[in-house]
Parts: C-alpha cells; structure tokens; sequence
C-alpha cells in the first residue's frame, strides 16, 4: 500500500513509509473540524489510498460525523477540495437537522 503526504498546495504526492511516519503530523490530518451541538463534523487526510478497487486516482480524504441523526456518516474524496466541499456539504446537513419544522400554514 502506498504512503502519501501533501506538498504545500495540498496534493498528494508518494513517499517512504518512513517518510510518512514522520511527516504526518496532525496538521496535515486535519482538513476541517466543526462542532454543531454535540455533534462532530470532521474531514482529515488518511494518506494512505482507500479506493481499494484499482483506481487511477487515489481516496485519500474523509468526512465523518459522530453523534446525532447522521451518526456515523462517512464519505471520502480524491482530492483536498473535493474533501472541503463534502465537509462544507455535511455541515449543512447536520446543520438541517436542526431547522425546525412548519405546519401547512407556515407556523410551527
């Protein structure tokens, strides 16, 4: 299996194991973290490619919510702003978890 770190613009690029033992530092984990409620969105670059079917372009991103009505959602990404857009994306649907609901008449 291949290591992966990022370079300064955030892509991916192959290194040693040893090179990845070093270099993933929490900083480079950590693409997003929000907190709604008790409820944890988070996005993080794995680095090491979760496609497991032979891709051409690795899954090295992952979103996961923890708590609340989407507990446990995963989805994961091939490139960083890919993983930006799903982490925005389900931070919004956490986020409409919470909208309260109307009646036919408008009111609640």
């Amino acid at each position: 299996m291949k290591s992966y770190l990022l370079d300064e613009n955030k892509n991916p690029y192959v290194v040693s194991f040893d090179e990845f033992r070093k270099g993933m530092t929490d900083d480079m984990k950590r693409v997003a973290i929000d907190y709604i409620d008790n409820i944890k969105i988070s996005t993080v670059f794995l680095g090491w490619d979760h496609s497991f079917m032979d891709e051409s372009t690795p899954i090295l991103f992952e979103t996961m919510i923890f708590g609340g009505q989407y507990d446990e959602f995963q989805r994961r990404y091939k490139t960083y702003n890919e993983s930006l857009q799903g982490h925005t994306e389900a931070v919004e649907m956490v986020k409409q978890s919470f909208t309260p609901k109307t009646t036919d008449n408008g009111k609640i």
